[in-house]
């Protein structure tokens, strides 16, 4: 089943700032479909931040799940951090970030697309700061003319021995028809600990 647009913008209404309840996360995960969407299971550990810059005099826009923004306000490229993780755990750890409804939610016959894919983030201060660079740099959110709201998700997971060997992915290749379960799954990702998602509509 896919998702409604016009469902989610109802219970997104009732969310004013950034991610604070991995049950609230949860909650939005399962009622915009994304668990099954993605096939995979999503049962966060901790909180992902993810911070998008604005024009200059504006402050940045932290993301909390299923917040509408404008194409406009998706530049980027993202920053990230992580809250509740464990102080022993510094990393590796891999950000993902796709779009299941490519061209459209009704007919996704592109998707998964692959907006962001990098690893070797470790945490520094507050961030998380990926010391090698992205395998699939950020991607600005592009849904076509006509098309109802996409979603765009962002995953964290902890990086496994096998990602940094892995050739399944290069900056090479295509963007389109990617699956983020299937690859996790290969390189031995396991569960994402993590996630949040924007809903981006095409710009007027």
């Amino acid at each position: 089943m896919r998702f409604s647009v016009v469902g989610l913008l109802a219970l997104v209404g009732l969310v004013s700032s950034q991610d604070t309840s991995l049950i609230e996360v949860k909650r939005t995960f399962d009622n915009a479909n994304i668990p099954k969407d993605l096939s995979l299971r999503f049962d966060p550990k901790v909180l992902l931040e993810v911070l998008l810059p604005q024009a200059a005099g504006t402050a940045p826009i932290t993301l909390h799940a299923g917040v509408q923004l404008e194409r406009s306000q998706t530049a980027g490229p993202p920053t990230f951090s992580a809250v509740g993780l464990p102080t022993t755990k510094k990393g590796p750890f891999v950000i993902a970030a796709v779009d299941p409804d490519a061209p459209t939610p009704q007919t996704p016959t592109s998707a998964q697309i692959r907006h962001f894919l990098g690893g070797n983030f470790f945490v520094e201060g507050t961030k998380l700061v990926n010391r090698t660079a992205a395998i699939s740099a950020y991607r600005q959110p592009t849904p076509p003319a006509g098309s109802p709201a996409h979603r765009y998700i962002f995953l964290l997971y902890e990086q496994s021995a096998a990602f940094a060997q892995q050739t399944l992915v290069t900056p090479a290749t295509s963007i389109a028809l990617f699956n983020i379960s299937s690859f996790a799954s290969q390189v031995g990702l396991g569960d994402p600990i993590a996630g949040t998602f924007m809903l981006v509509a095409p710009a007027p």
